[in-house]
């Protein structure tokens, strides 16, 4: 498995491998999706500020794919993918702060979910040649205004409630050479100041990950770059400012920010 990252440096971006070692970047020139070549030089992990390992046209994010989920809050299974869109102003790097906004004093929650970063553009692909189309996994932090939703009962207003500033952490980096057949057992939780809150299994999901790129290839085009977040499962709590809250899953990595003012 090889996991790319994106990083600046001394103004500059760039992107590459983080070593084995975790402590270095091993440099690529070129397009992380469209071809690449080693630069013959490397960078330490401690001199470089991470960014979000992509820049998404958009981030198609689930809602109600989680079977625990689903039994907790009485909710019936989804007949098709049920999904809205992340914008970029919500884009957040790992170890950046999360913060909350001035113009809501709501509850605002964490939602640990596995990413799918497409690799080739994808328009109506089939289940069984979805794999080819994914570059990689990454974590998702979906962070959400939870009273905005239903604050008006004439207009749900997931799009307000979903994409304020910051309310998008990705990363830390895509991993690539996850085999599909691994996916399943995969666990993703959510740890909030070290303890755990969230953990479940991506074959707890409705629809899988592979599923879910087919299904909503055949509603829009999905370019390289873009994120399906998976939806999340229960135990998703409230944050308060000071809070430090890290979505970690199996092979994937670790994405930590905290939630400030």
């Amino acid at each position: 498995m090889t996991n790319w990252v994106r990083f600046e440096d001394g103004g500059r971006i760039g992107f590459g491998v983080l070593g084995d070692a975790g402590d270095s970047i091993d440099v690529y020139d070129g397009d992380m999706f469209a071809g690449t070549r080693p630069a013959g030089r490397a960078v330490a992990l401690s001199s470089v500020r991470l960014l979000a390992p992509a820049v998404p046209s958009k981030i198609v994010a689930l809602w109600n794919n989680s079977r625990m989920a689903a039994e907790k809050q009485k909710i019936e299974p989804p007949l098709r993918p049920l999904y809205f869109i992340k914008t970029a102003n919500a884009y957040l790097a790992p170890g950046a702060p999360i913060r909350k906004p001035a113009s809501y004093d709501g509850r605002i929650i964490f939602e640990a979910e596995l990413g799918v970063v497409i690799g080739r553009t994808c328009r109506d692909v089939a289940v069984e040649d979805a794999a080819a189309h994914v570059f990689g996994y990454t974590c998702v932090n979906d962070v959400t205004a939870l009273q905005l939703i239903r604050e008006d009962q004439s207009f749900p207003q997931w799009t307000r409630a979903k994409n304020f500033d910051t309310f998008a952490p990705f990363g830390p980096g895509i991993v690539t050479g996850i085999a599909p057949e691994a996916l399943g057992g995969m666990a993703i939780r959510a740890e909030l100041n070290g303890r755990e809150r969230q953990n479940y299994p991506v074959g707890d999901l409705f629809f899988s990950p592979l599923e879910l790129v087919s299904l909503i290839s055949r509603d829009m085009t999905l370019e390289p770059g873009d994120v399906i977040s998976c939806g999340t499962g229960p135990g998703a709590v409230p944050m308060k400012p000071g809070d430090r809250i890290d979505i970690v899953i199996d092979g994937v990595g670790r994405l930590g920010n905290d939630f400030v003012e």
